[in-house]
This record gives C-alpha cells, sequence and structure tokens, in this order.
C-alpha cells in the first residue's frame, strides 16, 4: 500500500474520531506554544537582562568585586562602601582614550526610591537594550541646579508631573527623619518606560546633590526661593526656567562613573591603567562581561523552568499515546476490514505511526501560528513597559529545533500503539 493511500486512510480516521483528535491536538498545541514562549522569552530576557547598559566601555569605581561595583551602580543595590575621589575623576576624564564620562553618585533617596547624582550626559550618553537611547516621556533634563529627572516607575508610583516640588532626604528608608527640606528639587522631566533600573530612580546634578548637603549655602537659596515665589506663584516653571548663574559646586567624592573610550582597541589598555592606579585604589569593569557573569546565578531556575515546560511537552505526547491505545479497540472492525483487504501488520503499524505524526504536526503548526500571533501583539507593550524586546525579528533558530525534538518525541510514544495495533492485525 503506498504512502499517499495509508495518508488518505489517516485522514479519514482521524475524521471519524475528529472529538478525541481535536482535544488531543489543542494539547499539543498548547504544549508547543508553551515550549516555544519560554524558550523564546528566555533567550530575550537574557540579552535585555545583559544589555541592561550598553555601549558603555567601562564603569569605574573604588576597589571592590566587579559584580558589587555593578550592582551598585547599575542596578543600585546596596550602600557603597565608599567612593572615588574627585580628583581621580578628573584623571580619567581627561585621559585621552577617554572620550565621554557619565559620573554617578548615590546616597540620598527619596520616599524609598534612590537619587543619582549625575550630569546632562547621562541622557544622551547611557543606552539599554539593542543600543536604545533614554528618551523623555515630558519635560527635558535637568539645566538647573534644582532640576530632577524621573525614572517612568517613580512618576507613575508617586504620580508626580512636569515643575512638581519634592524634597529628597538622606538614607535610603521608606520614612526618613533627615530631609533636605530647605533645598527642594523641581521636576523638569520625566523618562519614557525603559524596563531597566533607569526607572527607579530620580536624578539631579551633582551641583544640586552637593547643594543640599552644604550648610552654608541654606539662608543664600532660601531668600532666592522667596525672591522667585514672590515673583511667579508657578515656582516650579521659574526655577527650571531661570539661567541665572549659580554657585558651582564641586562634589569631593563620587561612588562611581561610566566611561565611553574613543576607541574599542583600549579597552583593555585603560581598565589596565586604571586597576594599577597609584595614587588610588581603583577598580575598572566591563559591565558586558560582569552582566553575563550575574546571569549564570539564575542559570538553576531558568534550567528548572526549561524542564517543566519540557515535562509539559512530555505529558501532551503521552497523552497522544494514551488516546490512540484506547482507541485501538473501537477501531477493531477497522482493522479486520484492512486485512480483508489485503493490509498486512506492518500497514497497520505504519497508519498508527502516519496518523501520531498528522496529529504532532497539525498541533505543532497551531502552536506556532498562536505563539507568532501572540508575540506580535504583546511585542510592543513588554518593550514599552518591561524594556524587554520579543520582537518577531529577534526569533533565534531554537524553537525550530525543538520542534524536531518534539517529531522525535512523538515518534517514540507512538511506538507503543503502533506496536499494539500491529500484534492485533496479526491476530486477525
Amino acid at each position: 500500500m503506498s504512502i499517499s493511500m495509508l495518508f488518505k486512510l489517516s485522514v479519514h480516521s482521524m475524521r471519524f474520531r475528529r472529538g478525541a483528535v481535536l482535544i488531543t491536538l489543542t494539547a499539543i498545541a498548547l504544549s508547543v506554544f508553551s515550549l516555544a514562549a519560554v524558550e523564546h522569552i528566555r533567550q530575550s530576557v537574557k540579552q535585555s537582562f545583559t544589555s541592561t547598559v550598553s555601549g558603555v566601555d567601562l564603569i569605574i569605581g573604588p576597589r571592590t568585586g566587579g559584580i558589587h561595583l555593578l550592582l551598585t551602580t547599575v542596578f543600585r543595590i546596596g550602600q557603597p562602601s565608599q567612593g572615588i575621589s574627585w580628583e581621580s575623576y578628573q584623571h580619567i576624564a581627561n585621559h585621552p582614550k577617554v572620550a565621554w564620562t557619565i559620573p554617578i553618585s548615590l546616597g540620598d533617596s527619596h520616599r524609598g526610591f534612590r537619587v543619582v547624582g549625575t550630569q546632562p550626559s547621562l541622557f544622551t550618553r547611557y543606552q539599554y537594550g539593542q543600543k536604545r537611547h533614554l528618551r523623555f516621556k515630558s519635560g527635558n533634563a535637568f539645566t538647573h541646579v534644582n532640576g530632577v529627572v524621573l525614572g517612568a516607575s517613580v512618576a507613575r508610583k508617586l504620580g508626580y508631573q512636569k515643575g512638581q516640588a519634592i524634597v529628597i532626604a538622606h538614607g535610603l528608608g521608606q520614612t526618613s527623619f533627615q530631609k533636605h527640606n530647605q533645598h527642594p528639587f523641581y521636576v523638569s522631566g520625566i523618562l519614557h518606560p525603559t524596563g531597566t533600573p533607569i526607572d527607579n530612580a530620580l536624578y539631579v546634578s551633582l551641583e544640586g546633590l552637593e547643594l543640599v548637603h552644604q550648610p552654608s549655602h541654606q539662608k543664600m537659596h532660601e531668600q532666592r526661593h522667596k525672591q522667585i515665589h514672590a515673583q511667579n506663584t508657578a515656582l516650579g516653571a521659574q526655577l527650571l526656567s531661570d539661567t541665572t548663574q549659580t554657585t558651582r559646586l564641586t562634589p569631593k567624592s563620587l561612588t562611581a562613573t561610566m566611561v565611553g573610550l574613543t576607541s574599542k582597541m583600549s579597552t583593555f589598555t585603560v581598565q589596565r591603567e586604571i586597576n594599577t592606579y597609584a595614587p588610588e585604589a581603583l577598580s575598572a569593569i566591563l559591565p558586558g562581561v560582569t552582566l553575563s557573569q550575574l546571569w549564570q546565578i539564575s542559570r538553576g531556575i531558568e534550567r528548572a523552568l526549561t524542564w517543566m515546560v519540557g515535562l509539559i511537552m512530555l505529558t501532551s505526547l503521552l497523552g497522544l499515546s494514551a488516546v490512540m491505545l484506547a482507541t485501538l479497540r473501537e477501531r477493531a472492525y477497522e482493522l479486520a476490514v484492512l486485512r480483508t483487504l489485503g493490509a498486512r501488520p506492518f500497514t497497520v503499524f505504519c497508519l498508527i505511526q502516519i496518523e501520531t505524526l498528522l496529529v504532532t504536526v497539525l498541533g505543532m503548526m497551531v502552536g506556532g501560528a498562536l505563539f507568532l500571533a501572540t508575540t506580535a501583539i504583546l511585542a510592543p507593550s513588554l518593550a514599552i513597559h518591561y524594556g524587554v524586546d520579543i520582537g518577531l525579528g529577534h526569533i533565534s533558530a531554537t524553537p525550530i529545533y525543538l520542534g524536531g525534538y518534539v517529531l522525535v518525541g512523538a515518534l517514540v510514544v507512538g511506538m507503543l500503539p503502533a506496536i499494539t495495533g500491529f500484534w492485533r492485525a496479526r491476530r486477525l
């Protein structure tokens, strides 16, 4: 009996048992969808995590472990034990192989969110994901010593708007008794969501952060606020638009600095120079390499998730095998007719295996179509709110390889009903 005839017989048999076939097909489709979705999201999240900060060649901070420095400067986790002196930062910034720097100063907070002292270069140089730049949802970067830029999560959770006054506090607690009430900041801009730690912080100038810790300037700035308030009740807008020169305040130290080099070829040379810098004990790390090392910590969870989805797929295939076995008794008349027409037991074996493969392939097609449709629909939303790019353009060849494993698994689990059918056919 030819392959085409066996195929037609399989299709007719499946139509006769369409109820059981549809249930099994749905289970396989959902399993394939879960398998492809989890694998694709896993790879996308990994790629997004390892590119939380991109375009930065080095992160330089005090002598410490690479992961600790990364957690402190990029993820704002933990408290820096010490910093780097302003003189060392100037030496780094003026290095002939350094193109730009993003200084970072930590220590204060606002209602549980970190306050980061930095420079406007953060909003033009910092990149994340696939070389994405920071964008403003409203307003712009701070141009005044009292300006503050909010991350998307801070603005959403606290309900802040442009021009609103906020007061930062010393320390990292939700509630603080040491607030800098004498130096309020005014929201100059709000960033678009990135799905990175950028969303969970407030950004002020280094001068502004230094100012709130300078008691000698308190009276001068209190008088300045009163004068501006008397001229215009919209105090926030007036402060932001004011271009009067203010006292330049130089911090004594920084938490760390991000560095962009003039040439990628000089990365290891500059890193070695910083790590052996004599005047101060410093560390220079490659953020991409350190992010990959940090990701290795979660490999156990990653593998457990993959195994769980694999077990779901195996369960569906075993269900397919169980359905094929359960219907063999109902197909006794069908098998008898086939034997009467001259079909050999091996023909029955092939018929059952072809049916198993047909149900599996149809389930894979439905599951794959569902995966592609869901990815196309959810990709923009996930990219905006979580910074995870799961777009169709980033689908790897891994789901195709997984599809091959599913087909092999279907052939294996289909052996039991096929062999059972073979022996029943021999008895007829």
